[in-house]
C-alpha cells in the first residue's frame, strides 16, 4: 500500500448477499477482494498484496478459525490483521477465534460503521506504530511486530543485519541467503510488516544501532559511522540527520540533557 492508493482487503464469506453489501459498503474507501471461503482466500493471497482480512467463521472448505490458525502461523502471511465475523455470541466462540490469531471479533448483526471503525482502528494502529518505529532513534525493530511470529522474524533479521553491520554491501540478496528465503518472499515480508523496502530497513538498523553507540560509548563519530558500514562520516551524518530529524551529534547532546 503507498500514501497515495487504497489498502487492500480480502472479504471472505459464503453468504452471496452479505459479502455483495460489505463490498459495496466499504469500496468506496478501499480495494476489495472477495472470497467465499478459505482456500479461495490463501489463493489470492499468493497473487496479491493485503493490508487486512474480514472472514466469516462458518465456511465451507475452509472456515474463518482453520483460516486465521493457517495465516497466523504462516512467516509470510501472520502479519495481515484478520477480524471474525460471526453469529456466535458465546464467550468460547470469541475465546476460540483469540486463540486462533484474531485481531478483532465482530458479532452479527453489527453495523457497517462499526466494522469500519474496526478496521481502520487496526490499520491506523499499525501505522502509528510504524511510524514510531522511523521516527525514533531508539525504538527497537520489534515494536512494529503485531504478534509472536513476526516478532521472532524480525528479531531473526535484526541479528543477521547486527552480525554483519559493518558490511556496507549488506543487501537483500545476502539477507535472503542467510535467511534461506527466496528474495522475493523476504522482500514482500519485510515490506508488509514495516512498509520499508529491505535495503531501507538495513539503512535504519544501522542509524539505531549507530545511536546506541552514541549514548553508550566515548566513541568518535567517524568511529561510530565506520563500525555500523558507513564509508564517510559526512553521508552518516546526513542520513542520521534525514531519519531522525536531528544530527548525531545534536541527538547526543539531547540524551545528555534528558
Amino acid at each position: 500500500m503507498t500514501a497515495l492508493s487504497k489498502p487492500t482487503l480480502i472479504i471472505a464469506d459464503d453468504n452471496e448477499e452479505l459479502l455483495q453489501f460489505l463490498t459495496d459498503d466499504l469500496s468506496e474507501n478501499f480495494e476489495i477482494l472477495k472470497a467465499r471461503n478459505g482456500k479461495q482466500v490463501i489463493e489470492l493471497l499468493n497473487d496479491h498484496q493485503v493490508d487486512l482480512i474480514i472472514s466469516d467463521i462458518m465456511m465451507p472448505e475452509i472456515d474463518g478459525y482453520a483460516l486465521c490458525a493457517a495465516l497466523k502461523s504462516d512467516l509470510e502471511h501472520s502479519h495481515i490483521p484478520i477480524i471474525l465475523l460471526t453469529a456466535k455470541n458465546t464467550l468460547e466462540a470469541k475465546i476460540e477465534g483469540i486463540e486462533n490469531g484474531a485481531d478483532a471479533y465482530v458479532e452479527k448483526p453489527f453495523s457497517p460503521e462499526f466494522l469500519l471503525v474496526q478496521i481502520n482502528s487496526l490499520l491506523k494502529n499499525r501505522q502509528n506504530v510504524r511510524n514510531y518505529f522511523l521516527n525514533s532513534p531508539i525504538s527497537h525493530v520489534l515494536s512494529i511486530g503485531q504478534n509472536t511470529s513476526d516478532q521472532a522474524f524480525l528479531e531473526k533479521l535484526d541479528q543477521l543485519i547486527l552480525a554483519n553491520i559493518q558490511n556496507s554491501n549488506l543487501n537483500v540478496d545476502k539477507l535472503a541467503e542467510l535467511l534461506h528465503m527466496s528474495r522475493p518472499t523476504l522482500y514482500r515480508k519485510i515490506k508488509s510488516i514495516s512498509n520499508l523496502s529491505p535495503n531501507d530497513l538495513i539503512n535504519i538498523t544501522r542509524l539505531k544501532k549507530a545511536a546506541a553507540l552514541l549514548l553508550e560509548t566515548d566513541y568518535k563519530i567517524y568511529q561510530i559511522s565506520d563500525s555500523v558500514g558507513y564509508s564517510s562520516a559526512t553521508h552518516f551524518n546526513r542520513n542520521f540527520q534525514k531519519q531522525f530529524g536531528m544530527t548525531p551529534v545534536e541527538f547526543q547532546e539531547k540524551s545528555k540533557a534528558n
